[in-house]
């Protein structure tokens, strides 16, 4: 096996789960390395927040969307269910990201999944989001922004933040990077216009109140929406899809390299599915053809499995319908959002100030 498939999971570090002197003392390294990188996070938000730092306009409105934590909270089904309510609205609408993980491609993982789901709605990747924003806008002629995974972005100007908080995982283990998953403080929420609960059907209400609590205490006015990630379908590649019916008492092994696998296993087993064996790989691996080779012999010596699960956004790089002899699909995820009335009703409020402004 490679040596990247032998290296412990972080997560088990961060959250205390792994015990033992030699996890603590790299716990202990981590929170010492989490000091230097807390402080140049205030320092640069102080910078924004006291006008010191430029920030730039794009000329029309810009929805963020983004999160206080590193690694998958769910923001790809939230900016596709943003981006088709903007279409609703007939309102040219241009998602702009950084393209983190993109490489020497056009694209990364990402925005291959967003373009497959809404090819109708452009895509820019930039590290720059900045000159992204004007591609968008004097290129694209779009209407309207929708920043992904934009929160700490902060160069360019928003007119509503939306944080994306993953119930499974809230808060980062309550610390910064690298100890925990925070990528800045939480008191961050202040700036927040929208916080969007994403997988709460995979926990109870105490953990629901619990998250709630921390929120109110930093934003208290802030509009809080509940979302649930709901399994649609499987598809097998190119486009055909399956039931979610046929997982049911089914023997599978998964393959992810996505930023919360066990997000993805436990709704793989909401589905009735036997999960047989679980290869996670580093988020946004881009599956060369070694690393596709060696999961081809691993899931050929494994016994008794029916089929292979993926993510979508894992298909969309492996291109295939067969993966060690054995029939691959990706589970399609939709969102179910508990007040959809609201989220329309704040955004196109947001707009038309906007518009109004001009």
């Amino acid at each position: 096996m490679p040596n990247k498939w032998m290296a412990i999971d972080h997560r088990t570090i961060m959250s205390g789960q792994r015990r033992g002197p030699a996890a603590m003392m790299l716990r202990a390294v981590l929170r010492c390395a989490s000091v230097p990188y807390g402080i140049a996070v205030r320092r640069r938000n102080r910078g924004y927040d006291s006008g010191k730092a430029e920030i730039h306009h794009a000329g029309v409105p810009v929805i963020s969307v983004g999160n206080l934590t590193t690694g998958g909270t769910g923001k790809t089904p939230i900016v596709c269910y943003l981006a088709k309510l903007l279409r609703e609205e007939n309102l040219r609408v241009s998602i702009v990201s950084r393209g983190y993980g993109r490489g020497e491609a056009d694209q990364n993982d990402e925005a291959a999944e967003l373009a497959e789901r809404l090819p109708d709605v452009p895509h820019v990747q930039d590290p720059d989001r900045v000159a992204a924003a004007r591609i968008a806008v004097e290129e694209l002629e779009s209407e309207v922004i929708l920043m992904d995974d934009g929160f700490q972005h902060r160069r360019l100007h928003r007119d509503l933040d939306i944080v994306v908080i993953d119930m499974t995982c809230p808060f980062g283990f309550d610390a910064l990077l690298p100890r925990g998953l925070l990528r800045e403080p939480v008191t961050g929420l202040r700036r927040a216009g929208m916080v969007m609960l994403s997988r709460c059907d995979q926990v109870d209400a105490g953990d629901i109140d619990r998250v709630l609590t921390v929120i109110r205490q930093h934003a208290p006015d802030v509009a809080v929406i509940r979302t649930q990630h709901r399994p649609e379908c499987m598809l097998e590649y190119p486009s055909e899809t399956l039931p979610l019916s046929e997982l049911i008492d089914c023997p599978v092994a998964l393959i992810s390299a996505i930023g919360n696998p066990m997000a993805f296993e436990r709704t793989v087993q909401s589905c009735g599915a036997r999960i047989v064996a679980s290869k996670q790989l580093p988020d946004h691996d881009p599956y060369s053809p070694e690393c596709v080779a060696e999961l081809d012999r691993w899931l050929r010596s494994l016994d008794g499995v029916a089929k292979v699960l993926c993510t979508h956004k894992d298909l969309v790089k492996l291109q295939t319908d067969r993966l060690g002899g054995l029939p691959l699909s990706a589970m399609l995820i939709g969102l179910s959002v508990d007040q959809p009335e609201l989220v329309r009703d704040t955004v196109m409020q947001v707009i038309c100030r906007r518009s109004a402004a001009e």
